[in-house]
């Protein structure tokens, strides 16, 4: 679904009494829950809720999906929901940056800020990113966009991601020899150990800005909407923040300072370390993947470990989202069980499978690597975005060119 398509909600989709009234449950559980976490002495998980939660509604309110903005550019030539990640990655990386001089002064000492997501640059980095970003085209969203999805009762998300589960497991069972063969000796790059604060802010903001200009001259002015009531008869700001669609800029902003919070009080932003970690604990009960995954645990990304307690940090966070962004689909009258056909089935299965194997190997997502990454001035993000949008394009242009000879035929 594209952007102008998904802008407005019309009246008769808006919630009902009872979609606002689940809603609003469904919120002070939200509240509820982080307050008991809080009062147990878990300040930590607590916040890591509300983070989540604030991050689902950031992502349901704006549709802030990798994959379907990037489809958005390439069938309509709209680039709106590109800018919007490119602003993300600006406002997080001046506010990384402005963290990391309080956490490393001296960025040129060998060390690395601590828990920052910085991983090594190798040909299994590119190889993943390529198989994540097939693994998007073909299941429709990325995992983050499946998540908030299940808020919206989509049936597909949830077969996508048992497939992200499944291709985790097969990660792990791929580890050791990729390990060995391509990660053991690669090099883990930090742009402001080679070119201090300043330098490091600046090319990465150039290099935003510069893509920030060639989307915005391939971008196709569209003819400009019917105008609409802005009365606060007619809903007002109430139905522009619940109801309509956010623009994905101002999504964009406020994940970018979101993130910059979440580094600063709990961890980076990522959403694959608790499904990777349910994927591991399963499969080392099973003893279907090796004991031992050399250096895995030595990396920092969407850690994986071998869950001992219900609850994780990144576990909390992926409830807060997955309850917020359900809270905001029945606030808009976007919530309802969306079945899936079995052709439908099929590719999101075989679409997640791809990602979790992408994401096990690549230390994490398009959010955990790729956003995350890239704000911290790692050059494995950067690499990551490239390969996975490469992997991305080549799977949409394989789609469609089968779409069409089916058609004809």
């Amino acid at each position: 679904m594209t952007y102008a398509a998904i802008n407005t909600a019309p009246a008769h989709r808006r919630g009902g009494f009872i979609s606002q009234t689940v809603a609003v449950a469904v919120a002070l559980a939200l509240i509820a829950g982080a307050w008991r976490l809080a009062g147990m002495g878990d300040s930590t998980l607590a916040l890591s809720l509300l983070l989540g939660a604030g991050f689902g509604l950031c992502l349901q309110r704006s549709r802030f999906c990798f994959f379907c903005v990037t489809r958005d550019f390439l069938d309509h030539r709209d680039a709106r929901g590109l800018l919007g990640i490119v602003a993300a990655l600006a406002v997080g990386t001046l506010g990384y940056h402005l963290v990391f001089g309080l956490f490393l002064p001296d960025p040129g000492g060998g060390r690395l800020p601590p828990d920052a997501h910085i991983g090594p640059v190798s040909w299994v980095l590119a190889v993943a990113a390529l198989v994540f970003g097939a693994g998007m085209a073909l299941s429709g969203s990325c995992i983050s966009a499946h998540l908030y999805r299940l808020g919206e009762g989509a049936v597909a998300s949830v077969i996508a991601l048992i497939g992200v589960l499944i291709g985790f497991g097969l990660g792990f069972l791929s580890w050791n020899h990729l390990y060995l063969a391509g990660i053991d000796q690669a090099p883990v790059l930090w742009l402001p150990a080679h070119l201090g604060y300043g330098g490091s802010v600046l090319v990465q903001l150039s290099g935003l800005g510069g893509l920030a200009v060639v989307l915005m001259i391939g971008h196709r002015r569209r003819q400009p909407a019917a105008p609409v009531d802005e009365s606060l008869d007619n809903g007002g700001v109430a139905q522009k923040v619940l109801a309509e669609r956010w623009p994905t800029y101002v999504g964009g902003l406020l994940i970018g300072a979101l993130a910059v919070a979440a580094y600063l009080r709990v961890a980076p932003l990522g959403v694959t370390a608790e499904l990777g970690s349910i994927a591991r604990t399963l499969g080392n009960h099973a003893e279907l993947i090796p004991a031992r995954l050399q250096g895995l645990d030595g990396f920092s990304g969407c850690a994986t470990i071998i869950k001992a307690g219900l609850l994780s940090t990144n576990g909390a966070f992926i409830v807060g989202l997955v309850m917020a962004s359900l809270a905001a689909a029945l606030t808009a009258g976007q919530f309802g069980l969306q079945p899936a056909p079995f052709g439908k089935s099929a590719r999101h299965l075989a679409g997640g499978i791809l990602m979790g194997w992408g994401a096990m190997t690549a230390l994490g997502c398009t959010v955990g690597t790729l956003l995350s990454g890239i704000m911290a001035a790692a050059l494995s993000g950067w690499v990551f975005a490239f390969f996975c949008l490469a992997g991305l394009w080549a799977t949409w242009r394989v789609m469609g060119f089968l779409n069409r000879t089916s058609t004809r035929g």
